[in-house]
Formats: structure tokens, C-alpha cells, sequence
């Protein structure tokens, strides 16, 4: 069993929130979490370990489904399983919405998002091209095409 305490996030978290996502090549500003944290539709989840927080996940609550907004794990934290726990929190929180669904998108580039995603049950429903944009200092690879400036998305879904 991986360490950590899952929880849901609120506006003291802010902070914490703000130092997690500034791990990765495109952060949500500082204002997208506070409104993420404040807007009833959505749900920001939580993992502490070590007494910091290790990861988020952001699901949106849809008419008739639920959307993974983000997940985000510190790397120093990652191949723990904390992702694997947030995304079953996602799910289970999605059907307590009553969604008929859970939808989300990846780059396609994020091999290890995929296999986590596939191994729970999602499938890949299409593509979105060149939707991201490139991260710094990464080369061309699958989805990007020969020196693209974007990736492209992969979209994925599960049945609830």
C-alpha cells in the first residue's frame, strides 16, 4: 500500500497547490487553482506524503459526465502508486455524481499516464492534433510530428 493521506482540497491548500504545479513545464496559474478550488462543480483531490503535498487530480462534474481535468504527481514522489490512488478516488467521486462516464485527455507522449489509464479501464476515443504545446527542451517524438511546435492530445474515456 502506497504512503499518503488522499483528501479533498479547499482554499487553504492554495498555497501548497501553487508550489505542486510549478513542477511541471505548464503550471495552472495561481488564480485557474483559486477558482478550481472555489467552483462547486469541481472536485480537487489530494495526496500528502512526508507531510507535503505529492499530487492532485481535478474532476469536473458534467451534465451527464465527469471530466479529469488534471493530475499531477512531484516527481520526486512518482512510481509510488499515488497516482493510481487519485485516479480511484477520481472515479469513485464521479460516480457519486451519477456521471455515465469519465473522460479525459493526455499528451501523447506520457507513456506512463496512458498505460495507468488503459490498466483502469479507459480507451481511446481519438485524437486531438497538435494541441499542446511542446515542452521545453523535449525533442520531436510520436504525435508531434518532425520538429512540431504542439502534441497532440489523446482522448480518452471509461463507463461508470
Amino acid at each position: 500500500m502506497p504512503d499518503g493521506i488522499l483528501r479533498r482540497l479547499g482554499i487553504a491548500d492554495l498555497e501548497c497547490l501553487v508550489r505542486l504545479e510549478r513542477a511541471q513545464s505548464h503550471p495552472w496559474t495561481r488564480g485557474q487553482l483559486e477558482t478550481t478550488l472555489t467552483d462547486g462543480s469541481v472536485c480537487v483531490l489530494g495526496i500528502e506524503s512526508g507531510g507535503e503535498l505529492s499530487g492532485h487530480a481535478v474532476v469536473a462534474r458534467l451534465p451527464f459526465e465527469a471530466e479529469l481535468q488534471a493530475m499531477l504527481v512531484a516527481p520526486d514522489k512518482r512510481r509510488r502508486g499515488l497516482a493510481a490512488r487519485l485516479l480511484v478516488a477520481v472515479i469513485e467521486q464521479a460516480r457519486r455524481w451519477g456521471s455515465e462516464r469519465l473522460l479525459l485527455e493526455v499528451r501523447a507522449s506520457n507513456r506512463a499516464a496512458i498505460g495507468l489509464y488503459r490498466s483502469t479501464g479507459f480507451e481511446e476515443d481519438g485524437r486531438r492534433r497538435a494541441y499542446y504545446p511542446a515542452i521545453p527542451g523535449e525533442p520531436a517524438g510520436p504525435g508531434r510530428g518532425t520538429g512540431a511546435p504542439r502534441e497532440d492530445a489523446v482522448l480518452m474515456s471509461r463507463r461508470l
